[in-house]
């Protein structure tokens, strides 16, 4: 097993997205959903989730919603936390489209 070359698998790729919203690092957040589409690996709900929440934490709530716009044309659904990241977003900018969007 040691031996083995192993690379990137969509948990390690999640795990990497999600120490970039804990870092707030949302730019790598958003650059490794990037790879994983480009590696061919879909990203998927804790991807998306992730991705959002770091935006979010960045303030990034143009960043997020592309995000977003990305997470359903791949018919991703939406869970509590991308509902959460996106609330959270959109208060830090209460004239944006994003306000009061728990209807997501």
């Amino acid at each position: 097993m040691w031996g083995a070359n192993l690379g990137p698998d969509p948990i390690s790729c999640n795990a990497g997205i999600s120490a970039c919203d804990r870092g707030g690092q949302w730019q790598q957040a958003c650059l490794l959903i990037g790879e994983m589409r480009q590696a061919r690996m879909a990203p998927d709900v804790i991807s998306y989730s992730a991705g959002i929440s770091a935006c979010a934490r960045g303030g990034q709530w143009q960043q997020a919603l592309s995000l977003l716009s990305e997470m359903r044309q791949a018919k991703v659904e939406p869970n509590s936390v991308i509902t959460k990241g996106l609330s959270r977003a959109g208060s830090a900018h209460s004239g944006s489209r994003l306000s009061g969007c728990s209807g997501i």
